[in-house]
C-alpha cells in the first residue's frame, strides 16, 4: 500500500453493502452504518496472504505454540518499546470479553464486586453481571478522564466488609477514546495495591492511538505485577470475525494463571491466530495508513460537527475511532426505536433513536454505556471521508426539522 492510499476509500458504498457483517446487516438499505466497531476497509495484505497460504495446505486444524505471543511482544517492543512481555505468562482465549471473564474468575468470587469507569463498553456491565457480580461504578471526570477520587471511593464500597474486588479498566477508553498517562496508571497501581484490588485490563484499542498520544501498556507500568490485561489485533486489523485474544498476566499474577482451565484454549480459532499473528508481525504499514486515515477524518468530524450539528459537543478522541458525542445540550424528544445488539443493549434511546429514524444514520446509544451515557451517541469514524460526510450533513438536517 502507497502513502497516497486512504485505506477507507478503497471500497465503495456499494461494495461494503454486499458486507454480511453484523454492521451491515442490521439495518435496512438506506441506514449509513457507524455504529458497531468494524472498520470500513480491506484487510492488509499480510492477513490475506496467510490465511490463503493456511487454506491451500490444508492447515485448518486446532491452534498450537507461542507464535501469536510472541508476535506481540516483538509489535510491543517495536511500537511501544516495551520489552517486557514474558510468553510464558500468556495464554490464548476465544477474545477480549471472554478473556476478560476468565480472568475475573481467577480472582473473584460469585458476589463480589467488580469496578468500571463509567460510562464504559456495555459489555463490561452485561458480561459482568451474568457471571454474578456485582458492578461499582467510578465516573470519568468531567473531561472524560480517571477520577482518582472516585475510583478511591469505589475500591473503599467495593472492598467493604472483606470481600475481593476487581478493577476492570478499559485501556484507551471506549468510548471517550481517552488515552491513560503513564502518570495515571500508576497511581491506579498504587490505589489498587492499597486496597488490595486485583485489575484486570481490556488493552484491545492499543493499537489505534492517533497522533499526539502515546499508549502504555498496564503491566509496564510500577505496581502491576498482580494485575492481567487482555489484548488483540481485532480491533486494529478489524478482525473482528476471526476470534482469538491474548491473556497476559503480570509476575505475580502468574499462579493465578495456571489456574486457568484448560479448556478455555479450546475456544480460539487456528486461522485467526494465524491472522492476528501475521497482522502484528507484518501489519505495521498497513496500521500506519489506517492511522493516518483516522486522523485526518476526526479533524473532519471536528470541522461537520461545528457545521452541521450545533449544540452537539466533540472532544476529539485520542485514541480508538470512536467519537463520543455530547447531545444533552440539543432538545429532540425521547424518542425510542430498537435494532441494535451487541455492545448496545438492543434498545435505541434519545439523539440515537432519532437520527436513526429521520436521518438514516445508525449510531450506538449512550445510554448503554451507563451512568453519564445518557443523551450521548457513540460514533465509528473509521469509513470514508464522503460517507462520514453524508452522515453528518443528513444528522444536521433532521436535526434542524425536529428542533424547528
Amino acid at each position: 500500500m502507497t502513502a497516497s492510499v486512504n485505506p477507507f476509500e478503497q471500497v465503495s458504498l456499494d461494495q461494503l453493502r454486499q458486507r454480511t457483517s453484523m454492521k451491515w446487516r442490521a439495518h435496512p438499505g438506506d441506514v449509513l452504518p457507524l455504529w458497531v466497531a468494524e472498520m470500513d476497509a480491506l484487510p492488509a495484505e499480510p492477513v490475506v496472504t496467510a490465511l490463503h497460504d493456511a487454506l491451500a495446505r490444508g492447515d485448518t486444524g486446532y491452534p498450537a505454540g507461542r507464535g501469536y505471543a510472541e508476535a506481540l511482544a516483538e509489535f510491543a517492543s517495536r511500537r511501544w518499546g516495551w520489552d517486557g512481555l514474558d510468553v510464558a505468562r500468556t495464554a490464548v482465549v476465544p477474545d477480549v470479553m471472554l478473556g476478560i471473564v476468565e480472568a475475573l474468575r481467577l480472582v473473584t468470587a460469585p458476589g463480589d464486586a467488580v469496578v468500571v469507569n463509567c460510562p464504559v463498553y456495555p459489555p463490561f456491565y452485561s458480561f459482568v453481571e451474568h457471571m454474578d457480580r456485582r458492578i461499582e461504578e467510578a465516573p470519568l471526570d468531567l473531561q472524560g478522564r480517571l477520577d482518582l477520587d472516585a475510583l478511591q471511593d469505589a475500591f473503599a464500597r467495593a472492598t467493604l466488609g472483606g470481600g475481593g474486588a476487581a478493577y476492570l479498566l478499559c485501556s484507551p477508553h471506549n468510548p471517550t477514546g481517552t488515552v491513560h498517562t503513564r502518570a495515571e496508571l500508576a497511581a491506579v497501581a498504587e490505589l489498587a495495591g492499597r486496597y488490595a484490588v486485583r485489575v484486570v485490563v481490556d488493552e484491545i484499542h492499543g493499537p489505534l492511538v492517533l497522533q499526539g498520544a502515546s499508549f502504555v501498556p498496564y503491566l509496564s507500568v510500577e505496581g502491576s505485577e498482580r494485575a492481567f490485561t487482555l489484548t488483540s489485533a481485532s480491533k486494529g486489523w478489524n478482525l473482528a470475525g476471526l476470534k482469538a485474544a491474548l491473556l497476559l498476566a503480570g509476575p505475580e499474577a502468574a499462579e493465578d494463571l495456571a489456574r486457568l482451565p484448560e479448556e478455555v484454549g479450546h475456544g480460539p480459532s487456528h486461522l485467526a491466530v494465524i491472522a492476528h499473528t501475521a497482522a502484528l508481525r507484518a501489519g505495521e504499514p498497513w496500521l500506519e495508513e489506517v492511522l493516518r486515515a483516522l486522523d485526518g477524518n476526526r479533524a473532519l468530524l471536528a470541522d461537520l460537527t461545528a457545521q452541521h450539528l450545533p449544540g452537539v459537543r466533540f472532544r476529539p478522541p485520542q485514541g480508538t475511532y470512536l467519537a463520543w458525542l455530547d447531545c444533552r445540550d440539543v432538545e429532540i424528544g425521547e424518542q425510542e426505536s430498537r435494532g441494535q445488539g451487541r455492545g448496545d443493549a438492543g434498545a435505541l434511546a434519545g439523539p440515537a433513536a432519532m437520527w436513526l429514524q429521520e436521518a438514516r444514520v445508525a449510531l450506538s446509544s449512550g445510554h448503554a454505556f451507563g451512568t453519564g451515557g445518557a443523551g450521548h451517541v457513540r460514533l465509528n469514524f473509521a469509513t470514508s471521508p464522503a460517507i462520514l460526510t453524508e452522515a453528518v450533513q443528513r444528522m444536521g438536517a433532521a436535526l434542524h426539522r425536529v428542533a424547528g
